[in-house]
Protein backbone atom coordinates (compact mmCIF):
# COMPACT_ATOMS: atom_id res chain seq x y z
CA UNK A 1 0.00 0.00 0.00
CA UNK A 2 1.45 3.34 -1.00
CA UNK A 3 1.41 6.31 1.37
CA UNK A 4 2.41 9.91 0.81
CA UNK A 5 3.68 12.51 3.26
CA UNK A 6 1.30 15.40 2.62
CA UNK A 7 2.67 17.90 5.11
CA UNK A 8 5.42 18.13 7.72
CA UNK A 9 4.90 20.02 10.97
CA UNK A 10 7.47 22.81 10.78
CA UNK A 11 7.73 23.67 14.49
CA UNK A 12 7.65 20.12 15.87
CA UNK A 13 10.10 18.71 13.33
CA UNK A 14 12.49 21.63 13.78
CA UNK A 15 12.38 21.30 17.56
CA UNK A 16 13.14 17.59 17.54
CA UNK A 17 15.97 17.86 15.00
CA UNK A 18 17.48 20.84 16.86
CA UNK A 19 17.54 18.80 20.07
CA UNK A 20 19.26 15.95 18.22
CA UNK A 21 21.83 18.40 16.83
CA UNK A 22 22.55 19.65 20.36
CA UNK A 23 22.99 16.12 21.69
CA UNK A 24 25.26 15.03 18.82
CA UNK A 25 27.38 18.17 19.00
CA UNK A 26 28.09 17.81 22.74
CA UNK A 27 31.19 15.92 21.62
CA UNK A 28 32.63 19.25 20.47
CA UNK A 29 32.37 20.55 24.03
CA UNK A 30 34.49 17.64 25.26
CA UNK A 31 37.22 18.76 22.87
CA UNK A 32 36.78 22.43 23.76
CA UNK A 33 37.35 22.13 27.51
CA UNK A 34 40.95 20.80 27.32
CA UNK A 35 41.76 23.32 24.60
CA UNK A 36 40.59 26.13 26.89
CA UNK A 37 42.50 24.76 29.88
CA UNK A 38 45.80 23.88 28.19
CA UNK A 39 45.88 26.01 25.05
CA UNK A 40 47.62 29.29 24.41
CA UNK A 41 45.57 32.48 24.26
CA UNK A 42 45.12 32.24 20.49
CA UNK A 43 44.07 28.60 20.65
CA UNK A 44 41.61 29.23 23.52
CA UNK A 45 39.34 31.08 21.09
CA UNK A 46 38.92 27.83 19.17
CA UNK A 47 38.20 26.06 22.46
CA UNK A 48 35.37 28.48 23.24
CA UNK A 49 33.93 27.95 19.77
CA UNK A 50 33.98 24.20 20.39
CA UNK A 51 32.45 24.71 23.83
CA UNK A 52 29.48 26.65 22.45
CA UNK A 53 29.05 24.48 19.35
CA UNK A 54 25.97 22.66 20.77
CA UNK A 55 24.16 26.00 21.12
CA UNK A 56 25.11 27.05 17.59
CA UNK A 57 24.14 23.66 16.18
CA UNK A 58 20.77 23.81 17.92
CA UNK A 59 19.95 27.32 16.76
CA UNK A 60 21.08 26.86 13.17
CA UNK A 61 19.61 23.36 13.05
CA UNK A 62 16.20 24.70 14.07
CA UNK A 63 16.33 27.52 11.52
CA UNK A 64 17.42 25.40 8.56
CA UNK A 65 15.13 22.47 9.32
CA UNK A 66 12.20 24.88 9.65
CA UNK A 67 13.09 26.39 6.28
CA UNK A 68 13.38 22.94 4.69
CA UNK A 69 10.03 21.79 6.13
CA UNK A 70 8.33 24.96 4.89
CA UNK A 71 9.77 24.48 1.39
CA UNK A 72 8.78 20.78 1.43
CA UNK A 73 5.21 21.71 2.32
CA UNK A 74 5.09 24.15 -0.60
CA UNK A 75 6.44 21.60 -3.04
CA UNK A 76 4.27 18.75 -1.69
CA UNK A 77 1.18 20.93 -2.03
CA UNK A 78 1.85 21.46 -5.74
CA UNK A 79 3.48 18.21 -6.87
CA UNK A 80 2.68 15.69 -4.15
CA UNK A 81 4.74 14.49 -1.24
CA UNK A 82 7.39 11.85 -0.80
CA UNK A 83 5.86 8.47 -1.55
CA UNK A 84 6.65 5.24 0.24
CA UNK A 85 5.19 1.77 0.62
CA UNK A 86 4.06 0.23 3.87
CA UNK A 87 3.30 -3.36 4.64
CA UNK A 88 1.06 -4.66 7.42
CA UNK A 89 2.86 -7.19 9.56
CA UNK A 90 0.81 -10.06 10.91
CA UNK A 91 0.89 -10.28 14.68
CA UNK A 92 2.46 -13.50 15.88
Amino acid sequence: MKKQIKQISVAQTSKVIAILYVIFSLLYSLFGIPIIIFGSSEIKIIGFIYLFMPVLAGVFGFIFVALNCWIYNLIAGKFGGVEFEVKDMDEV
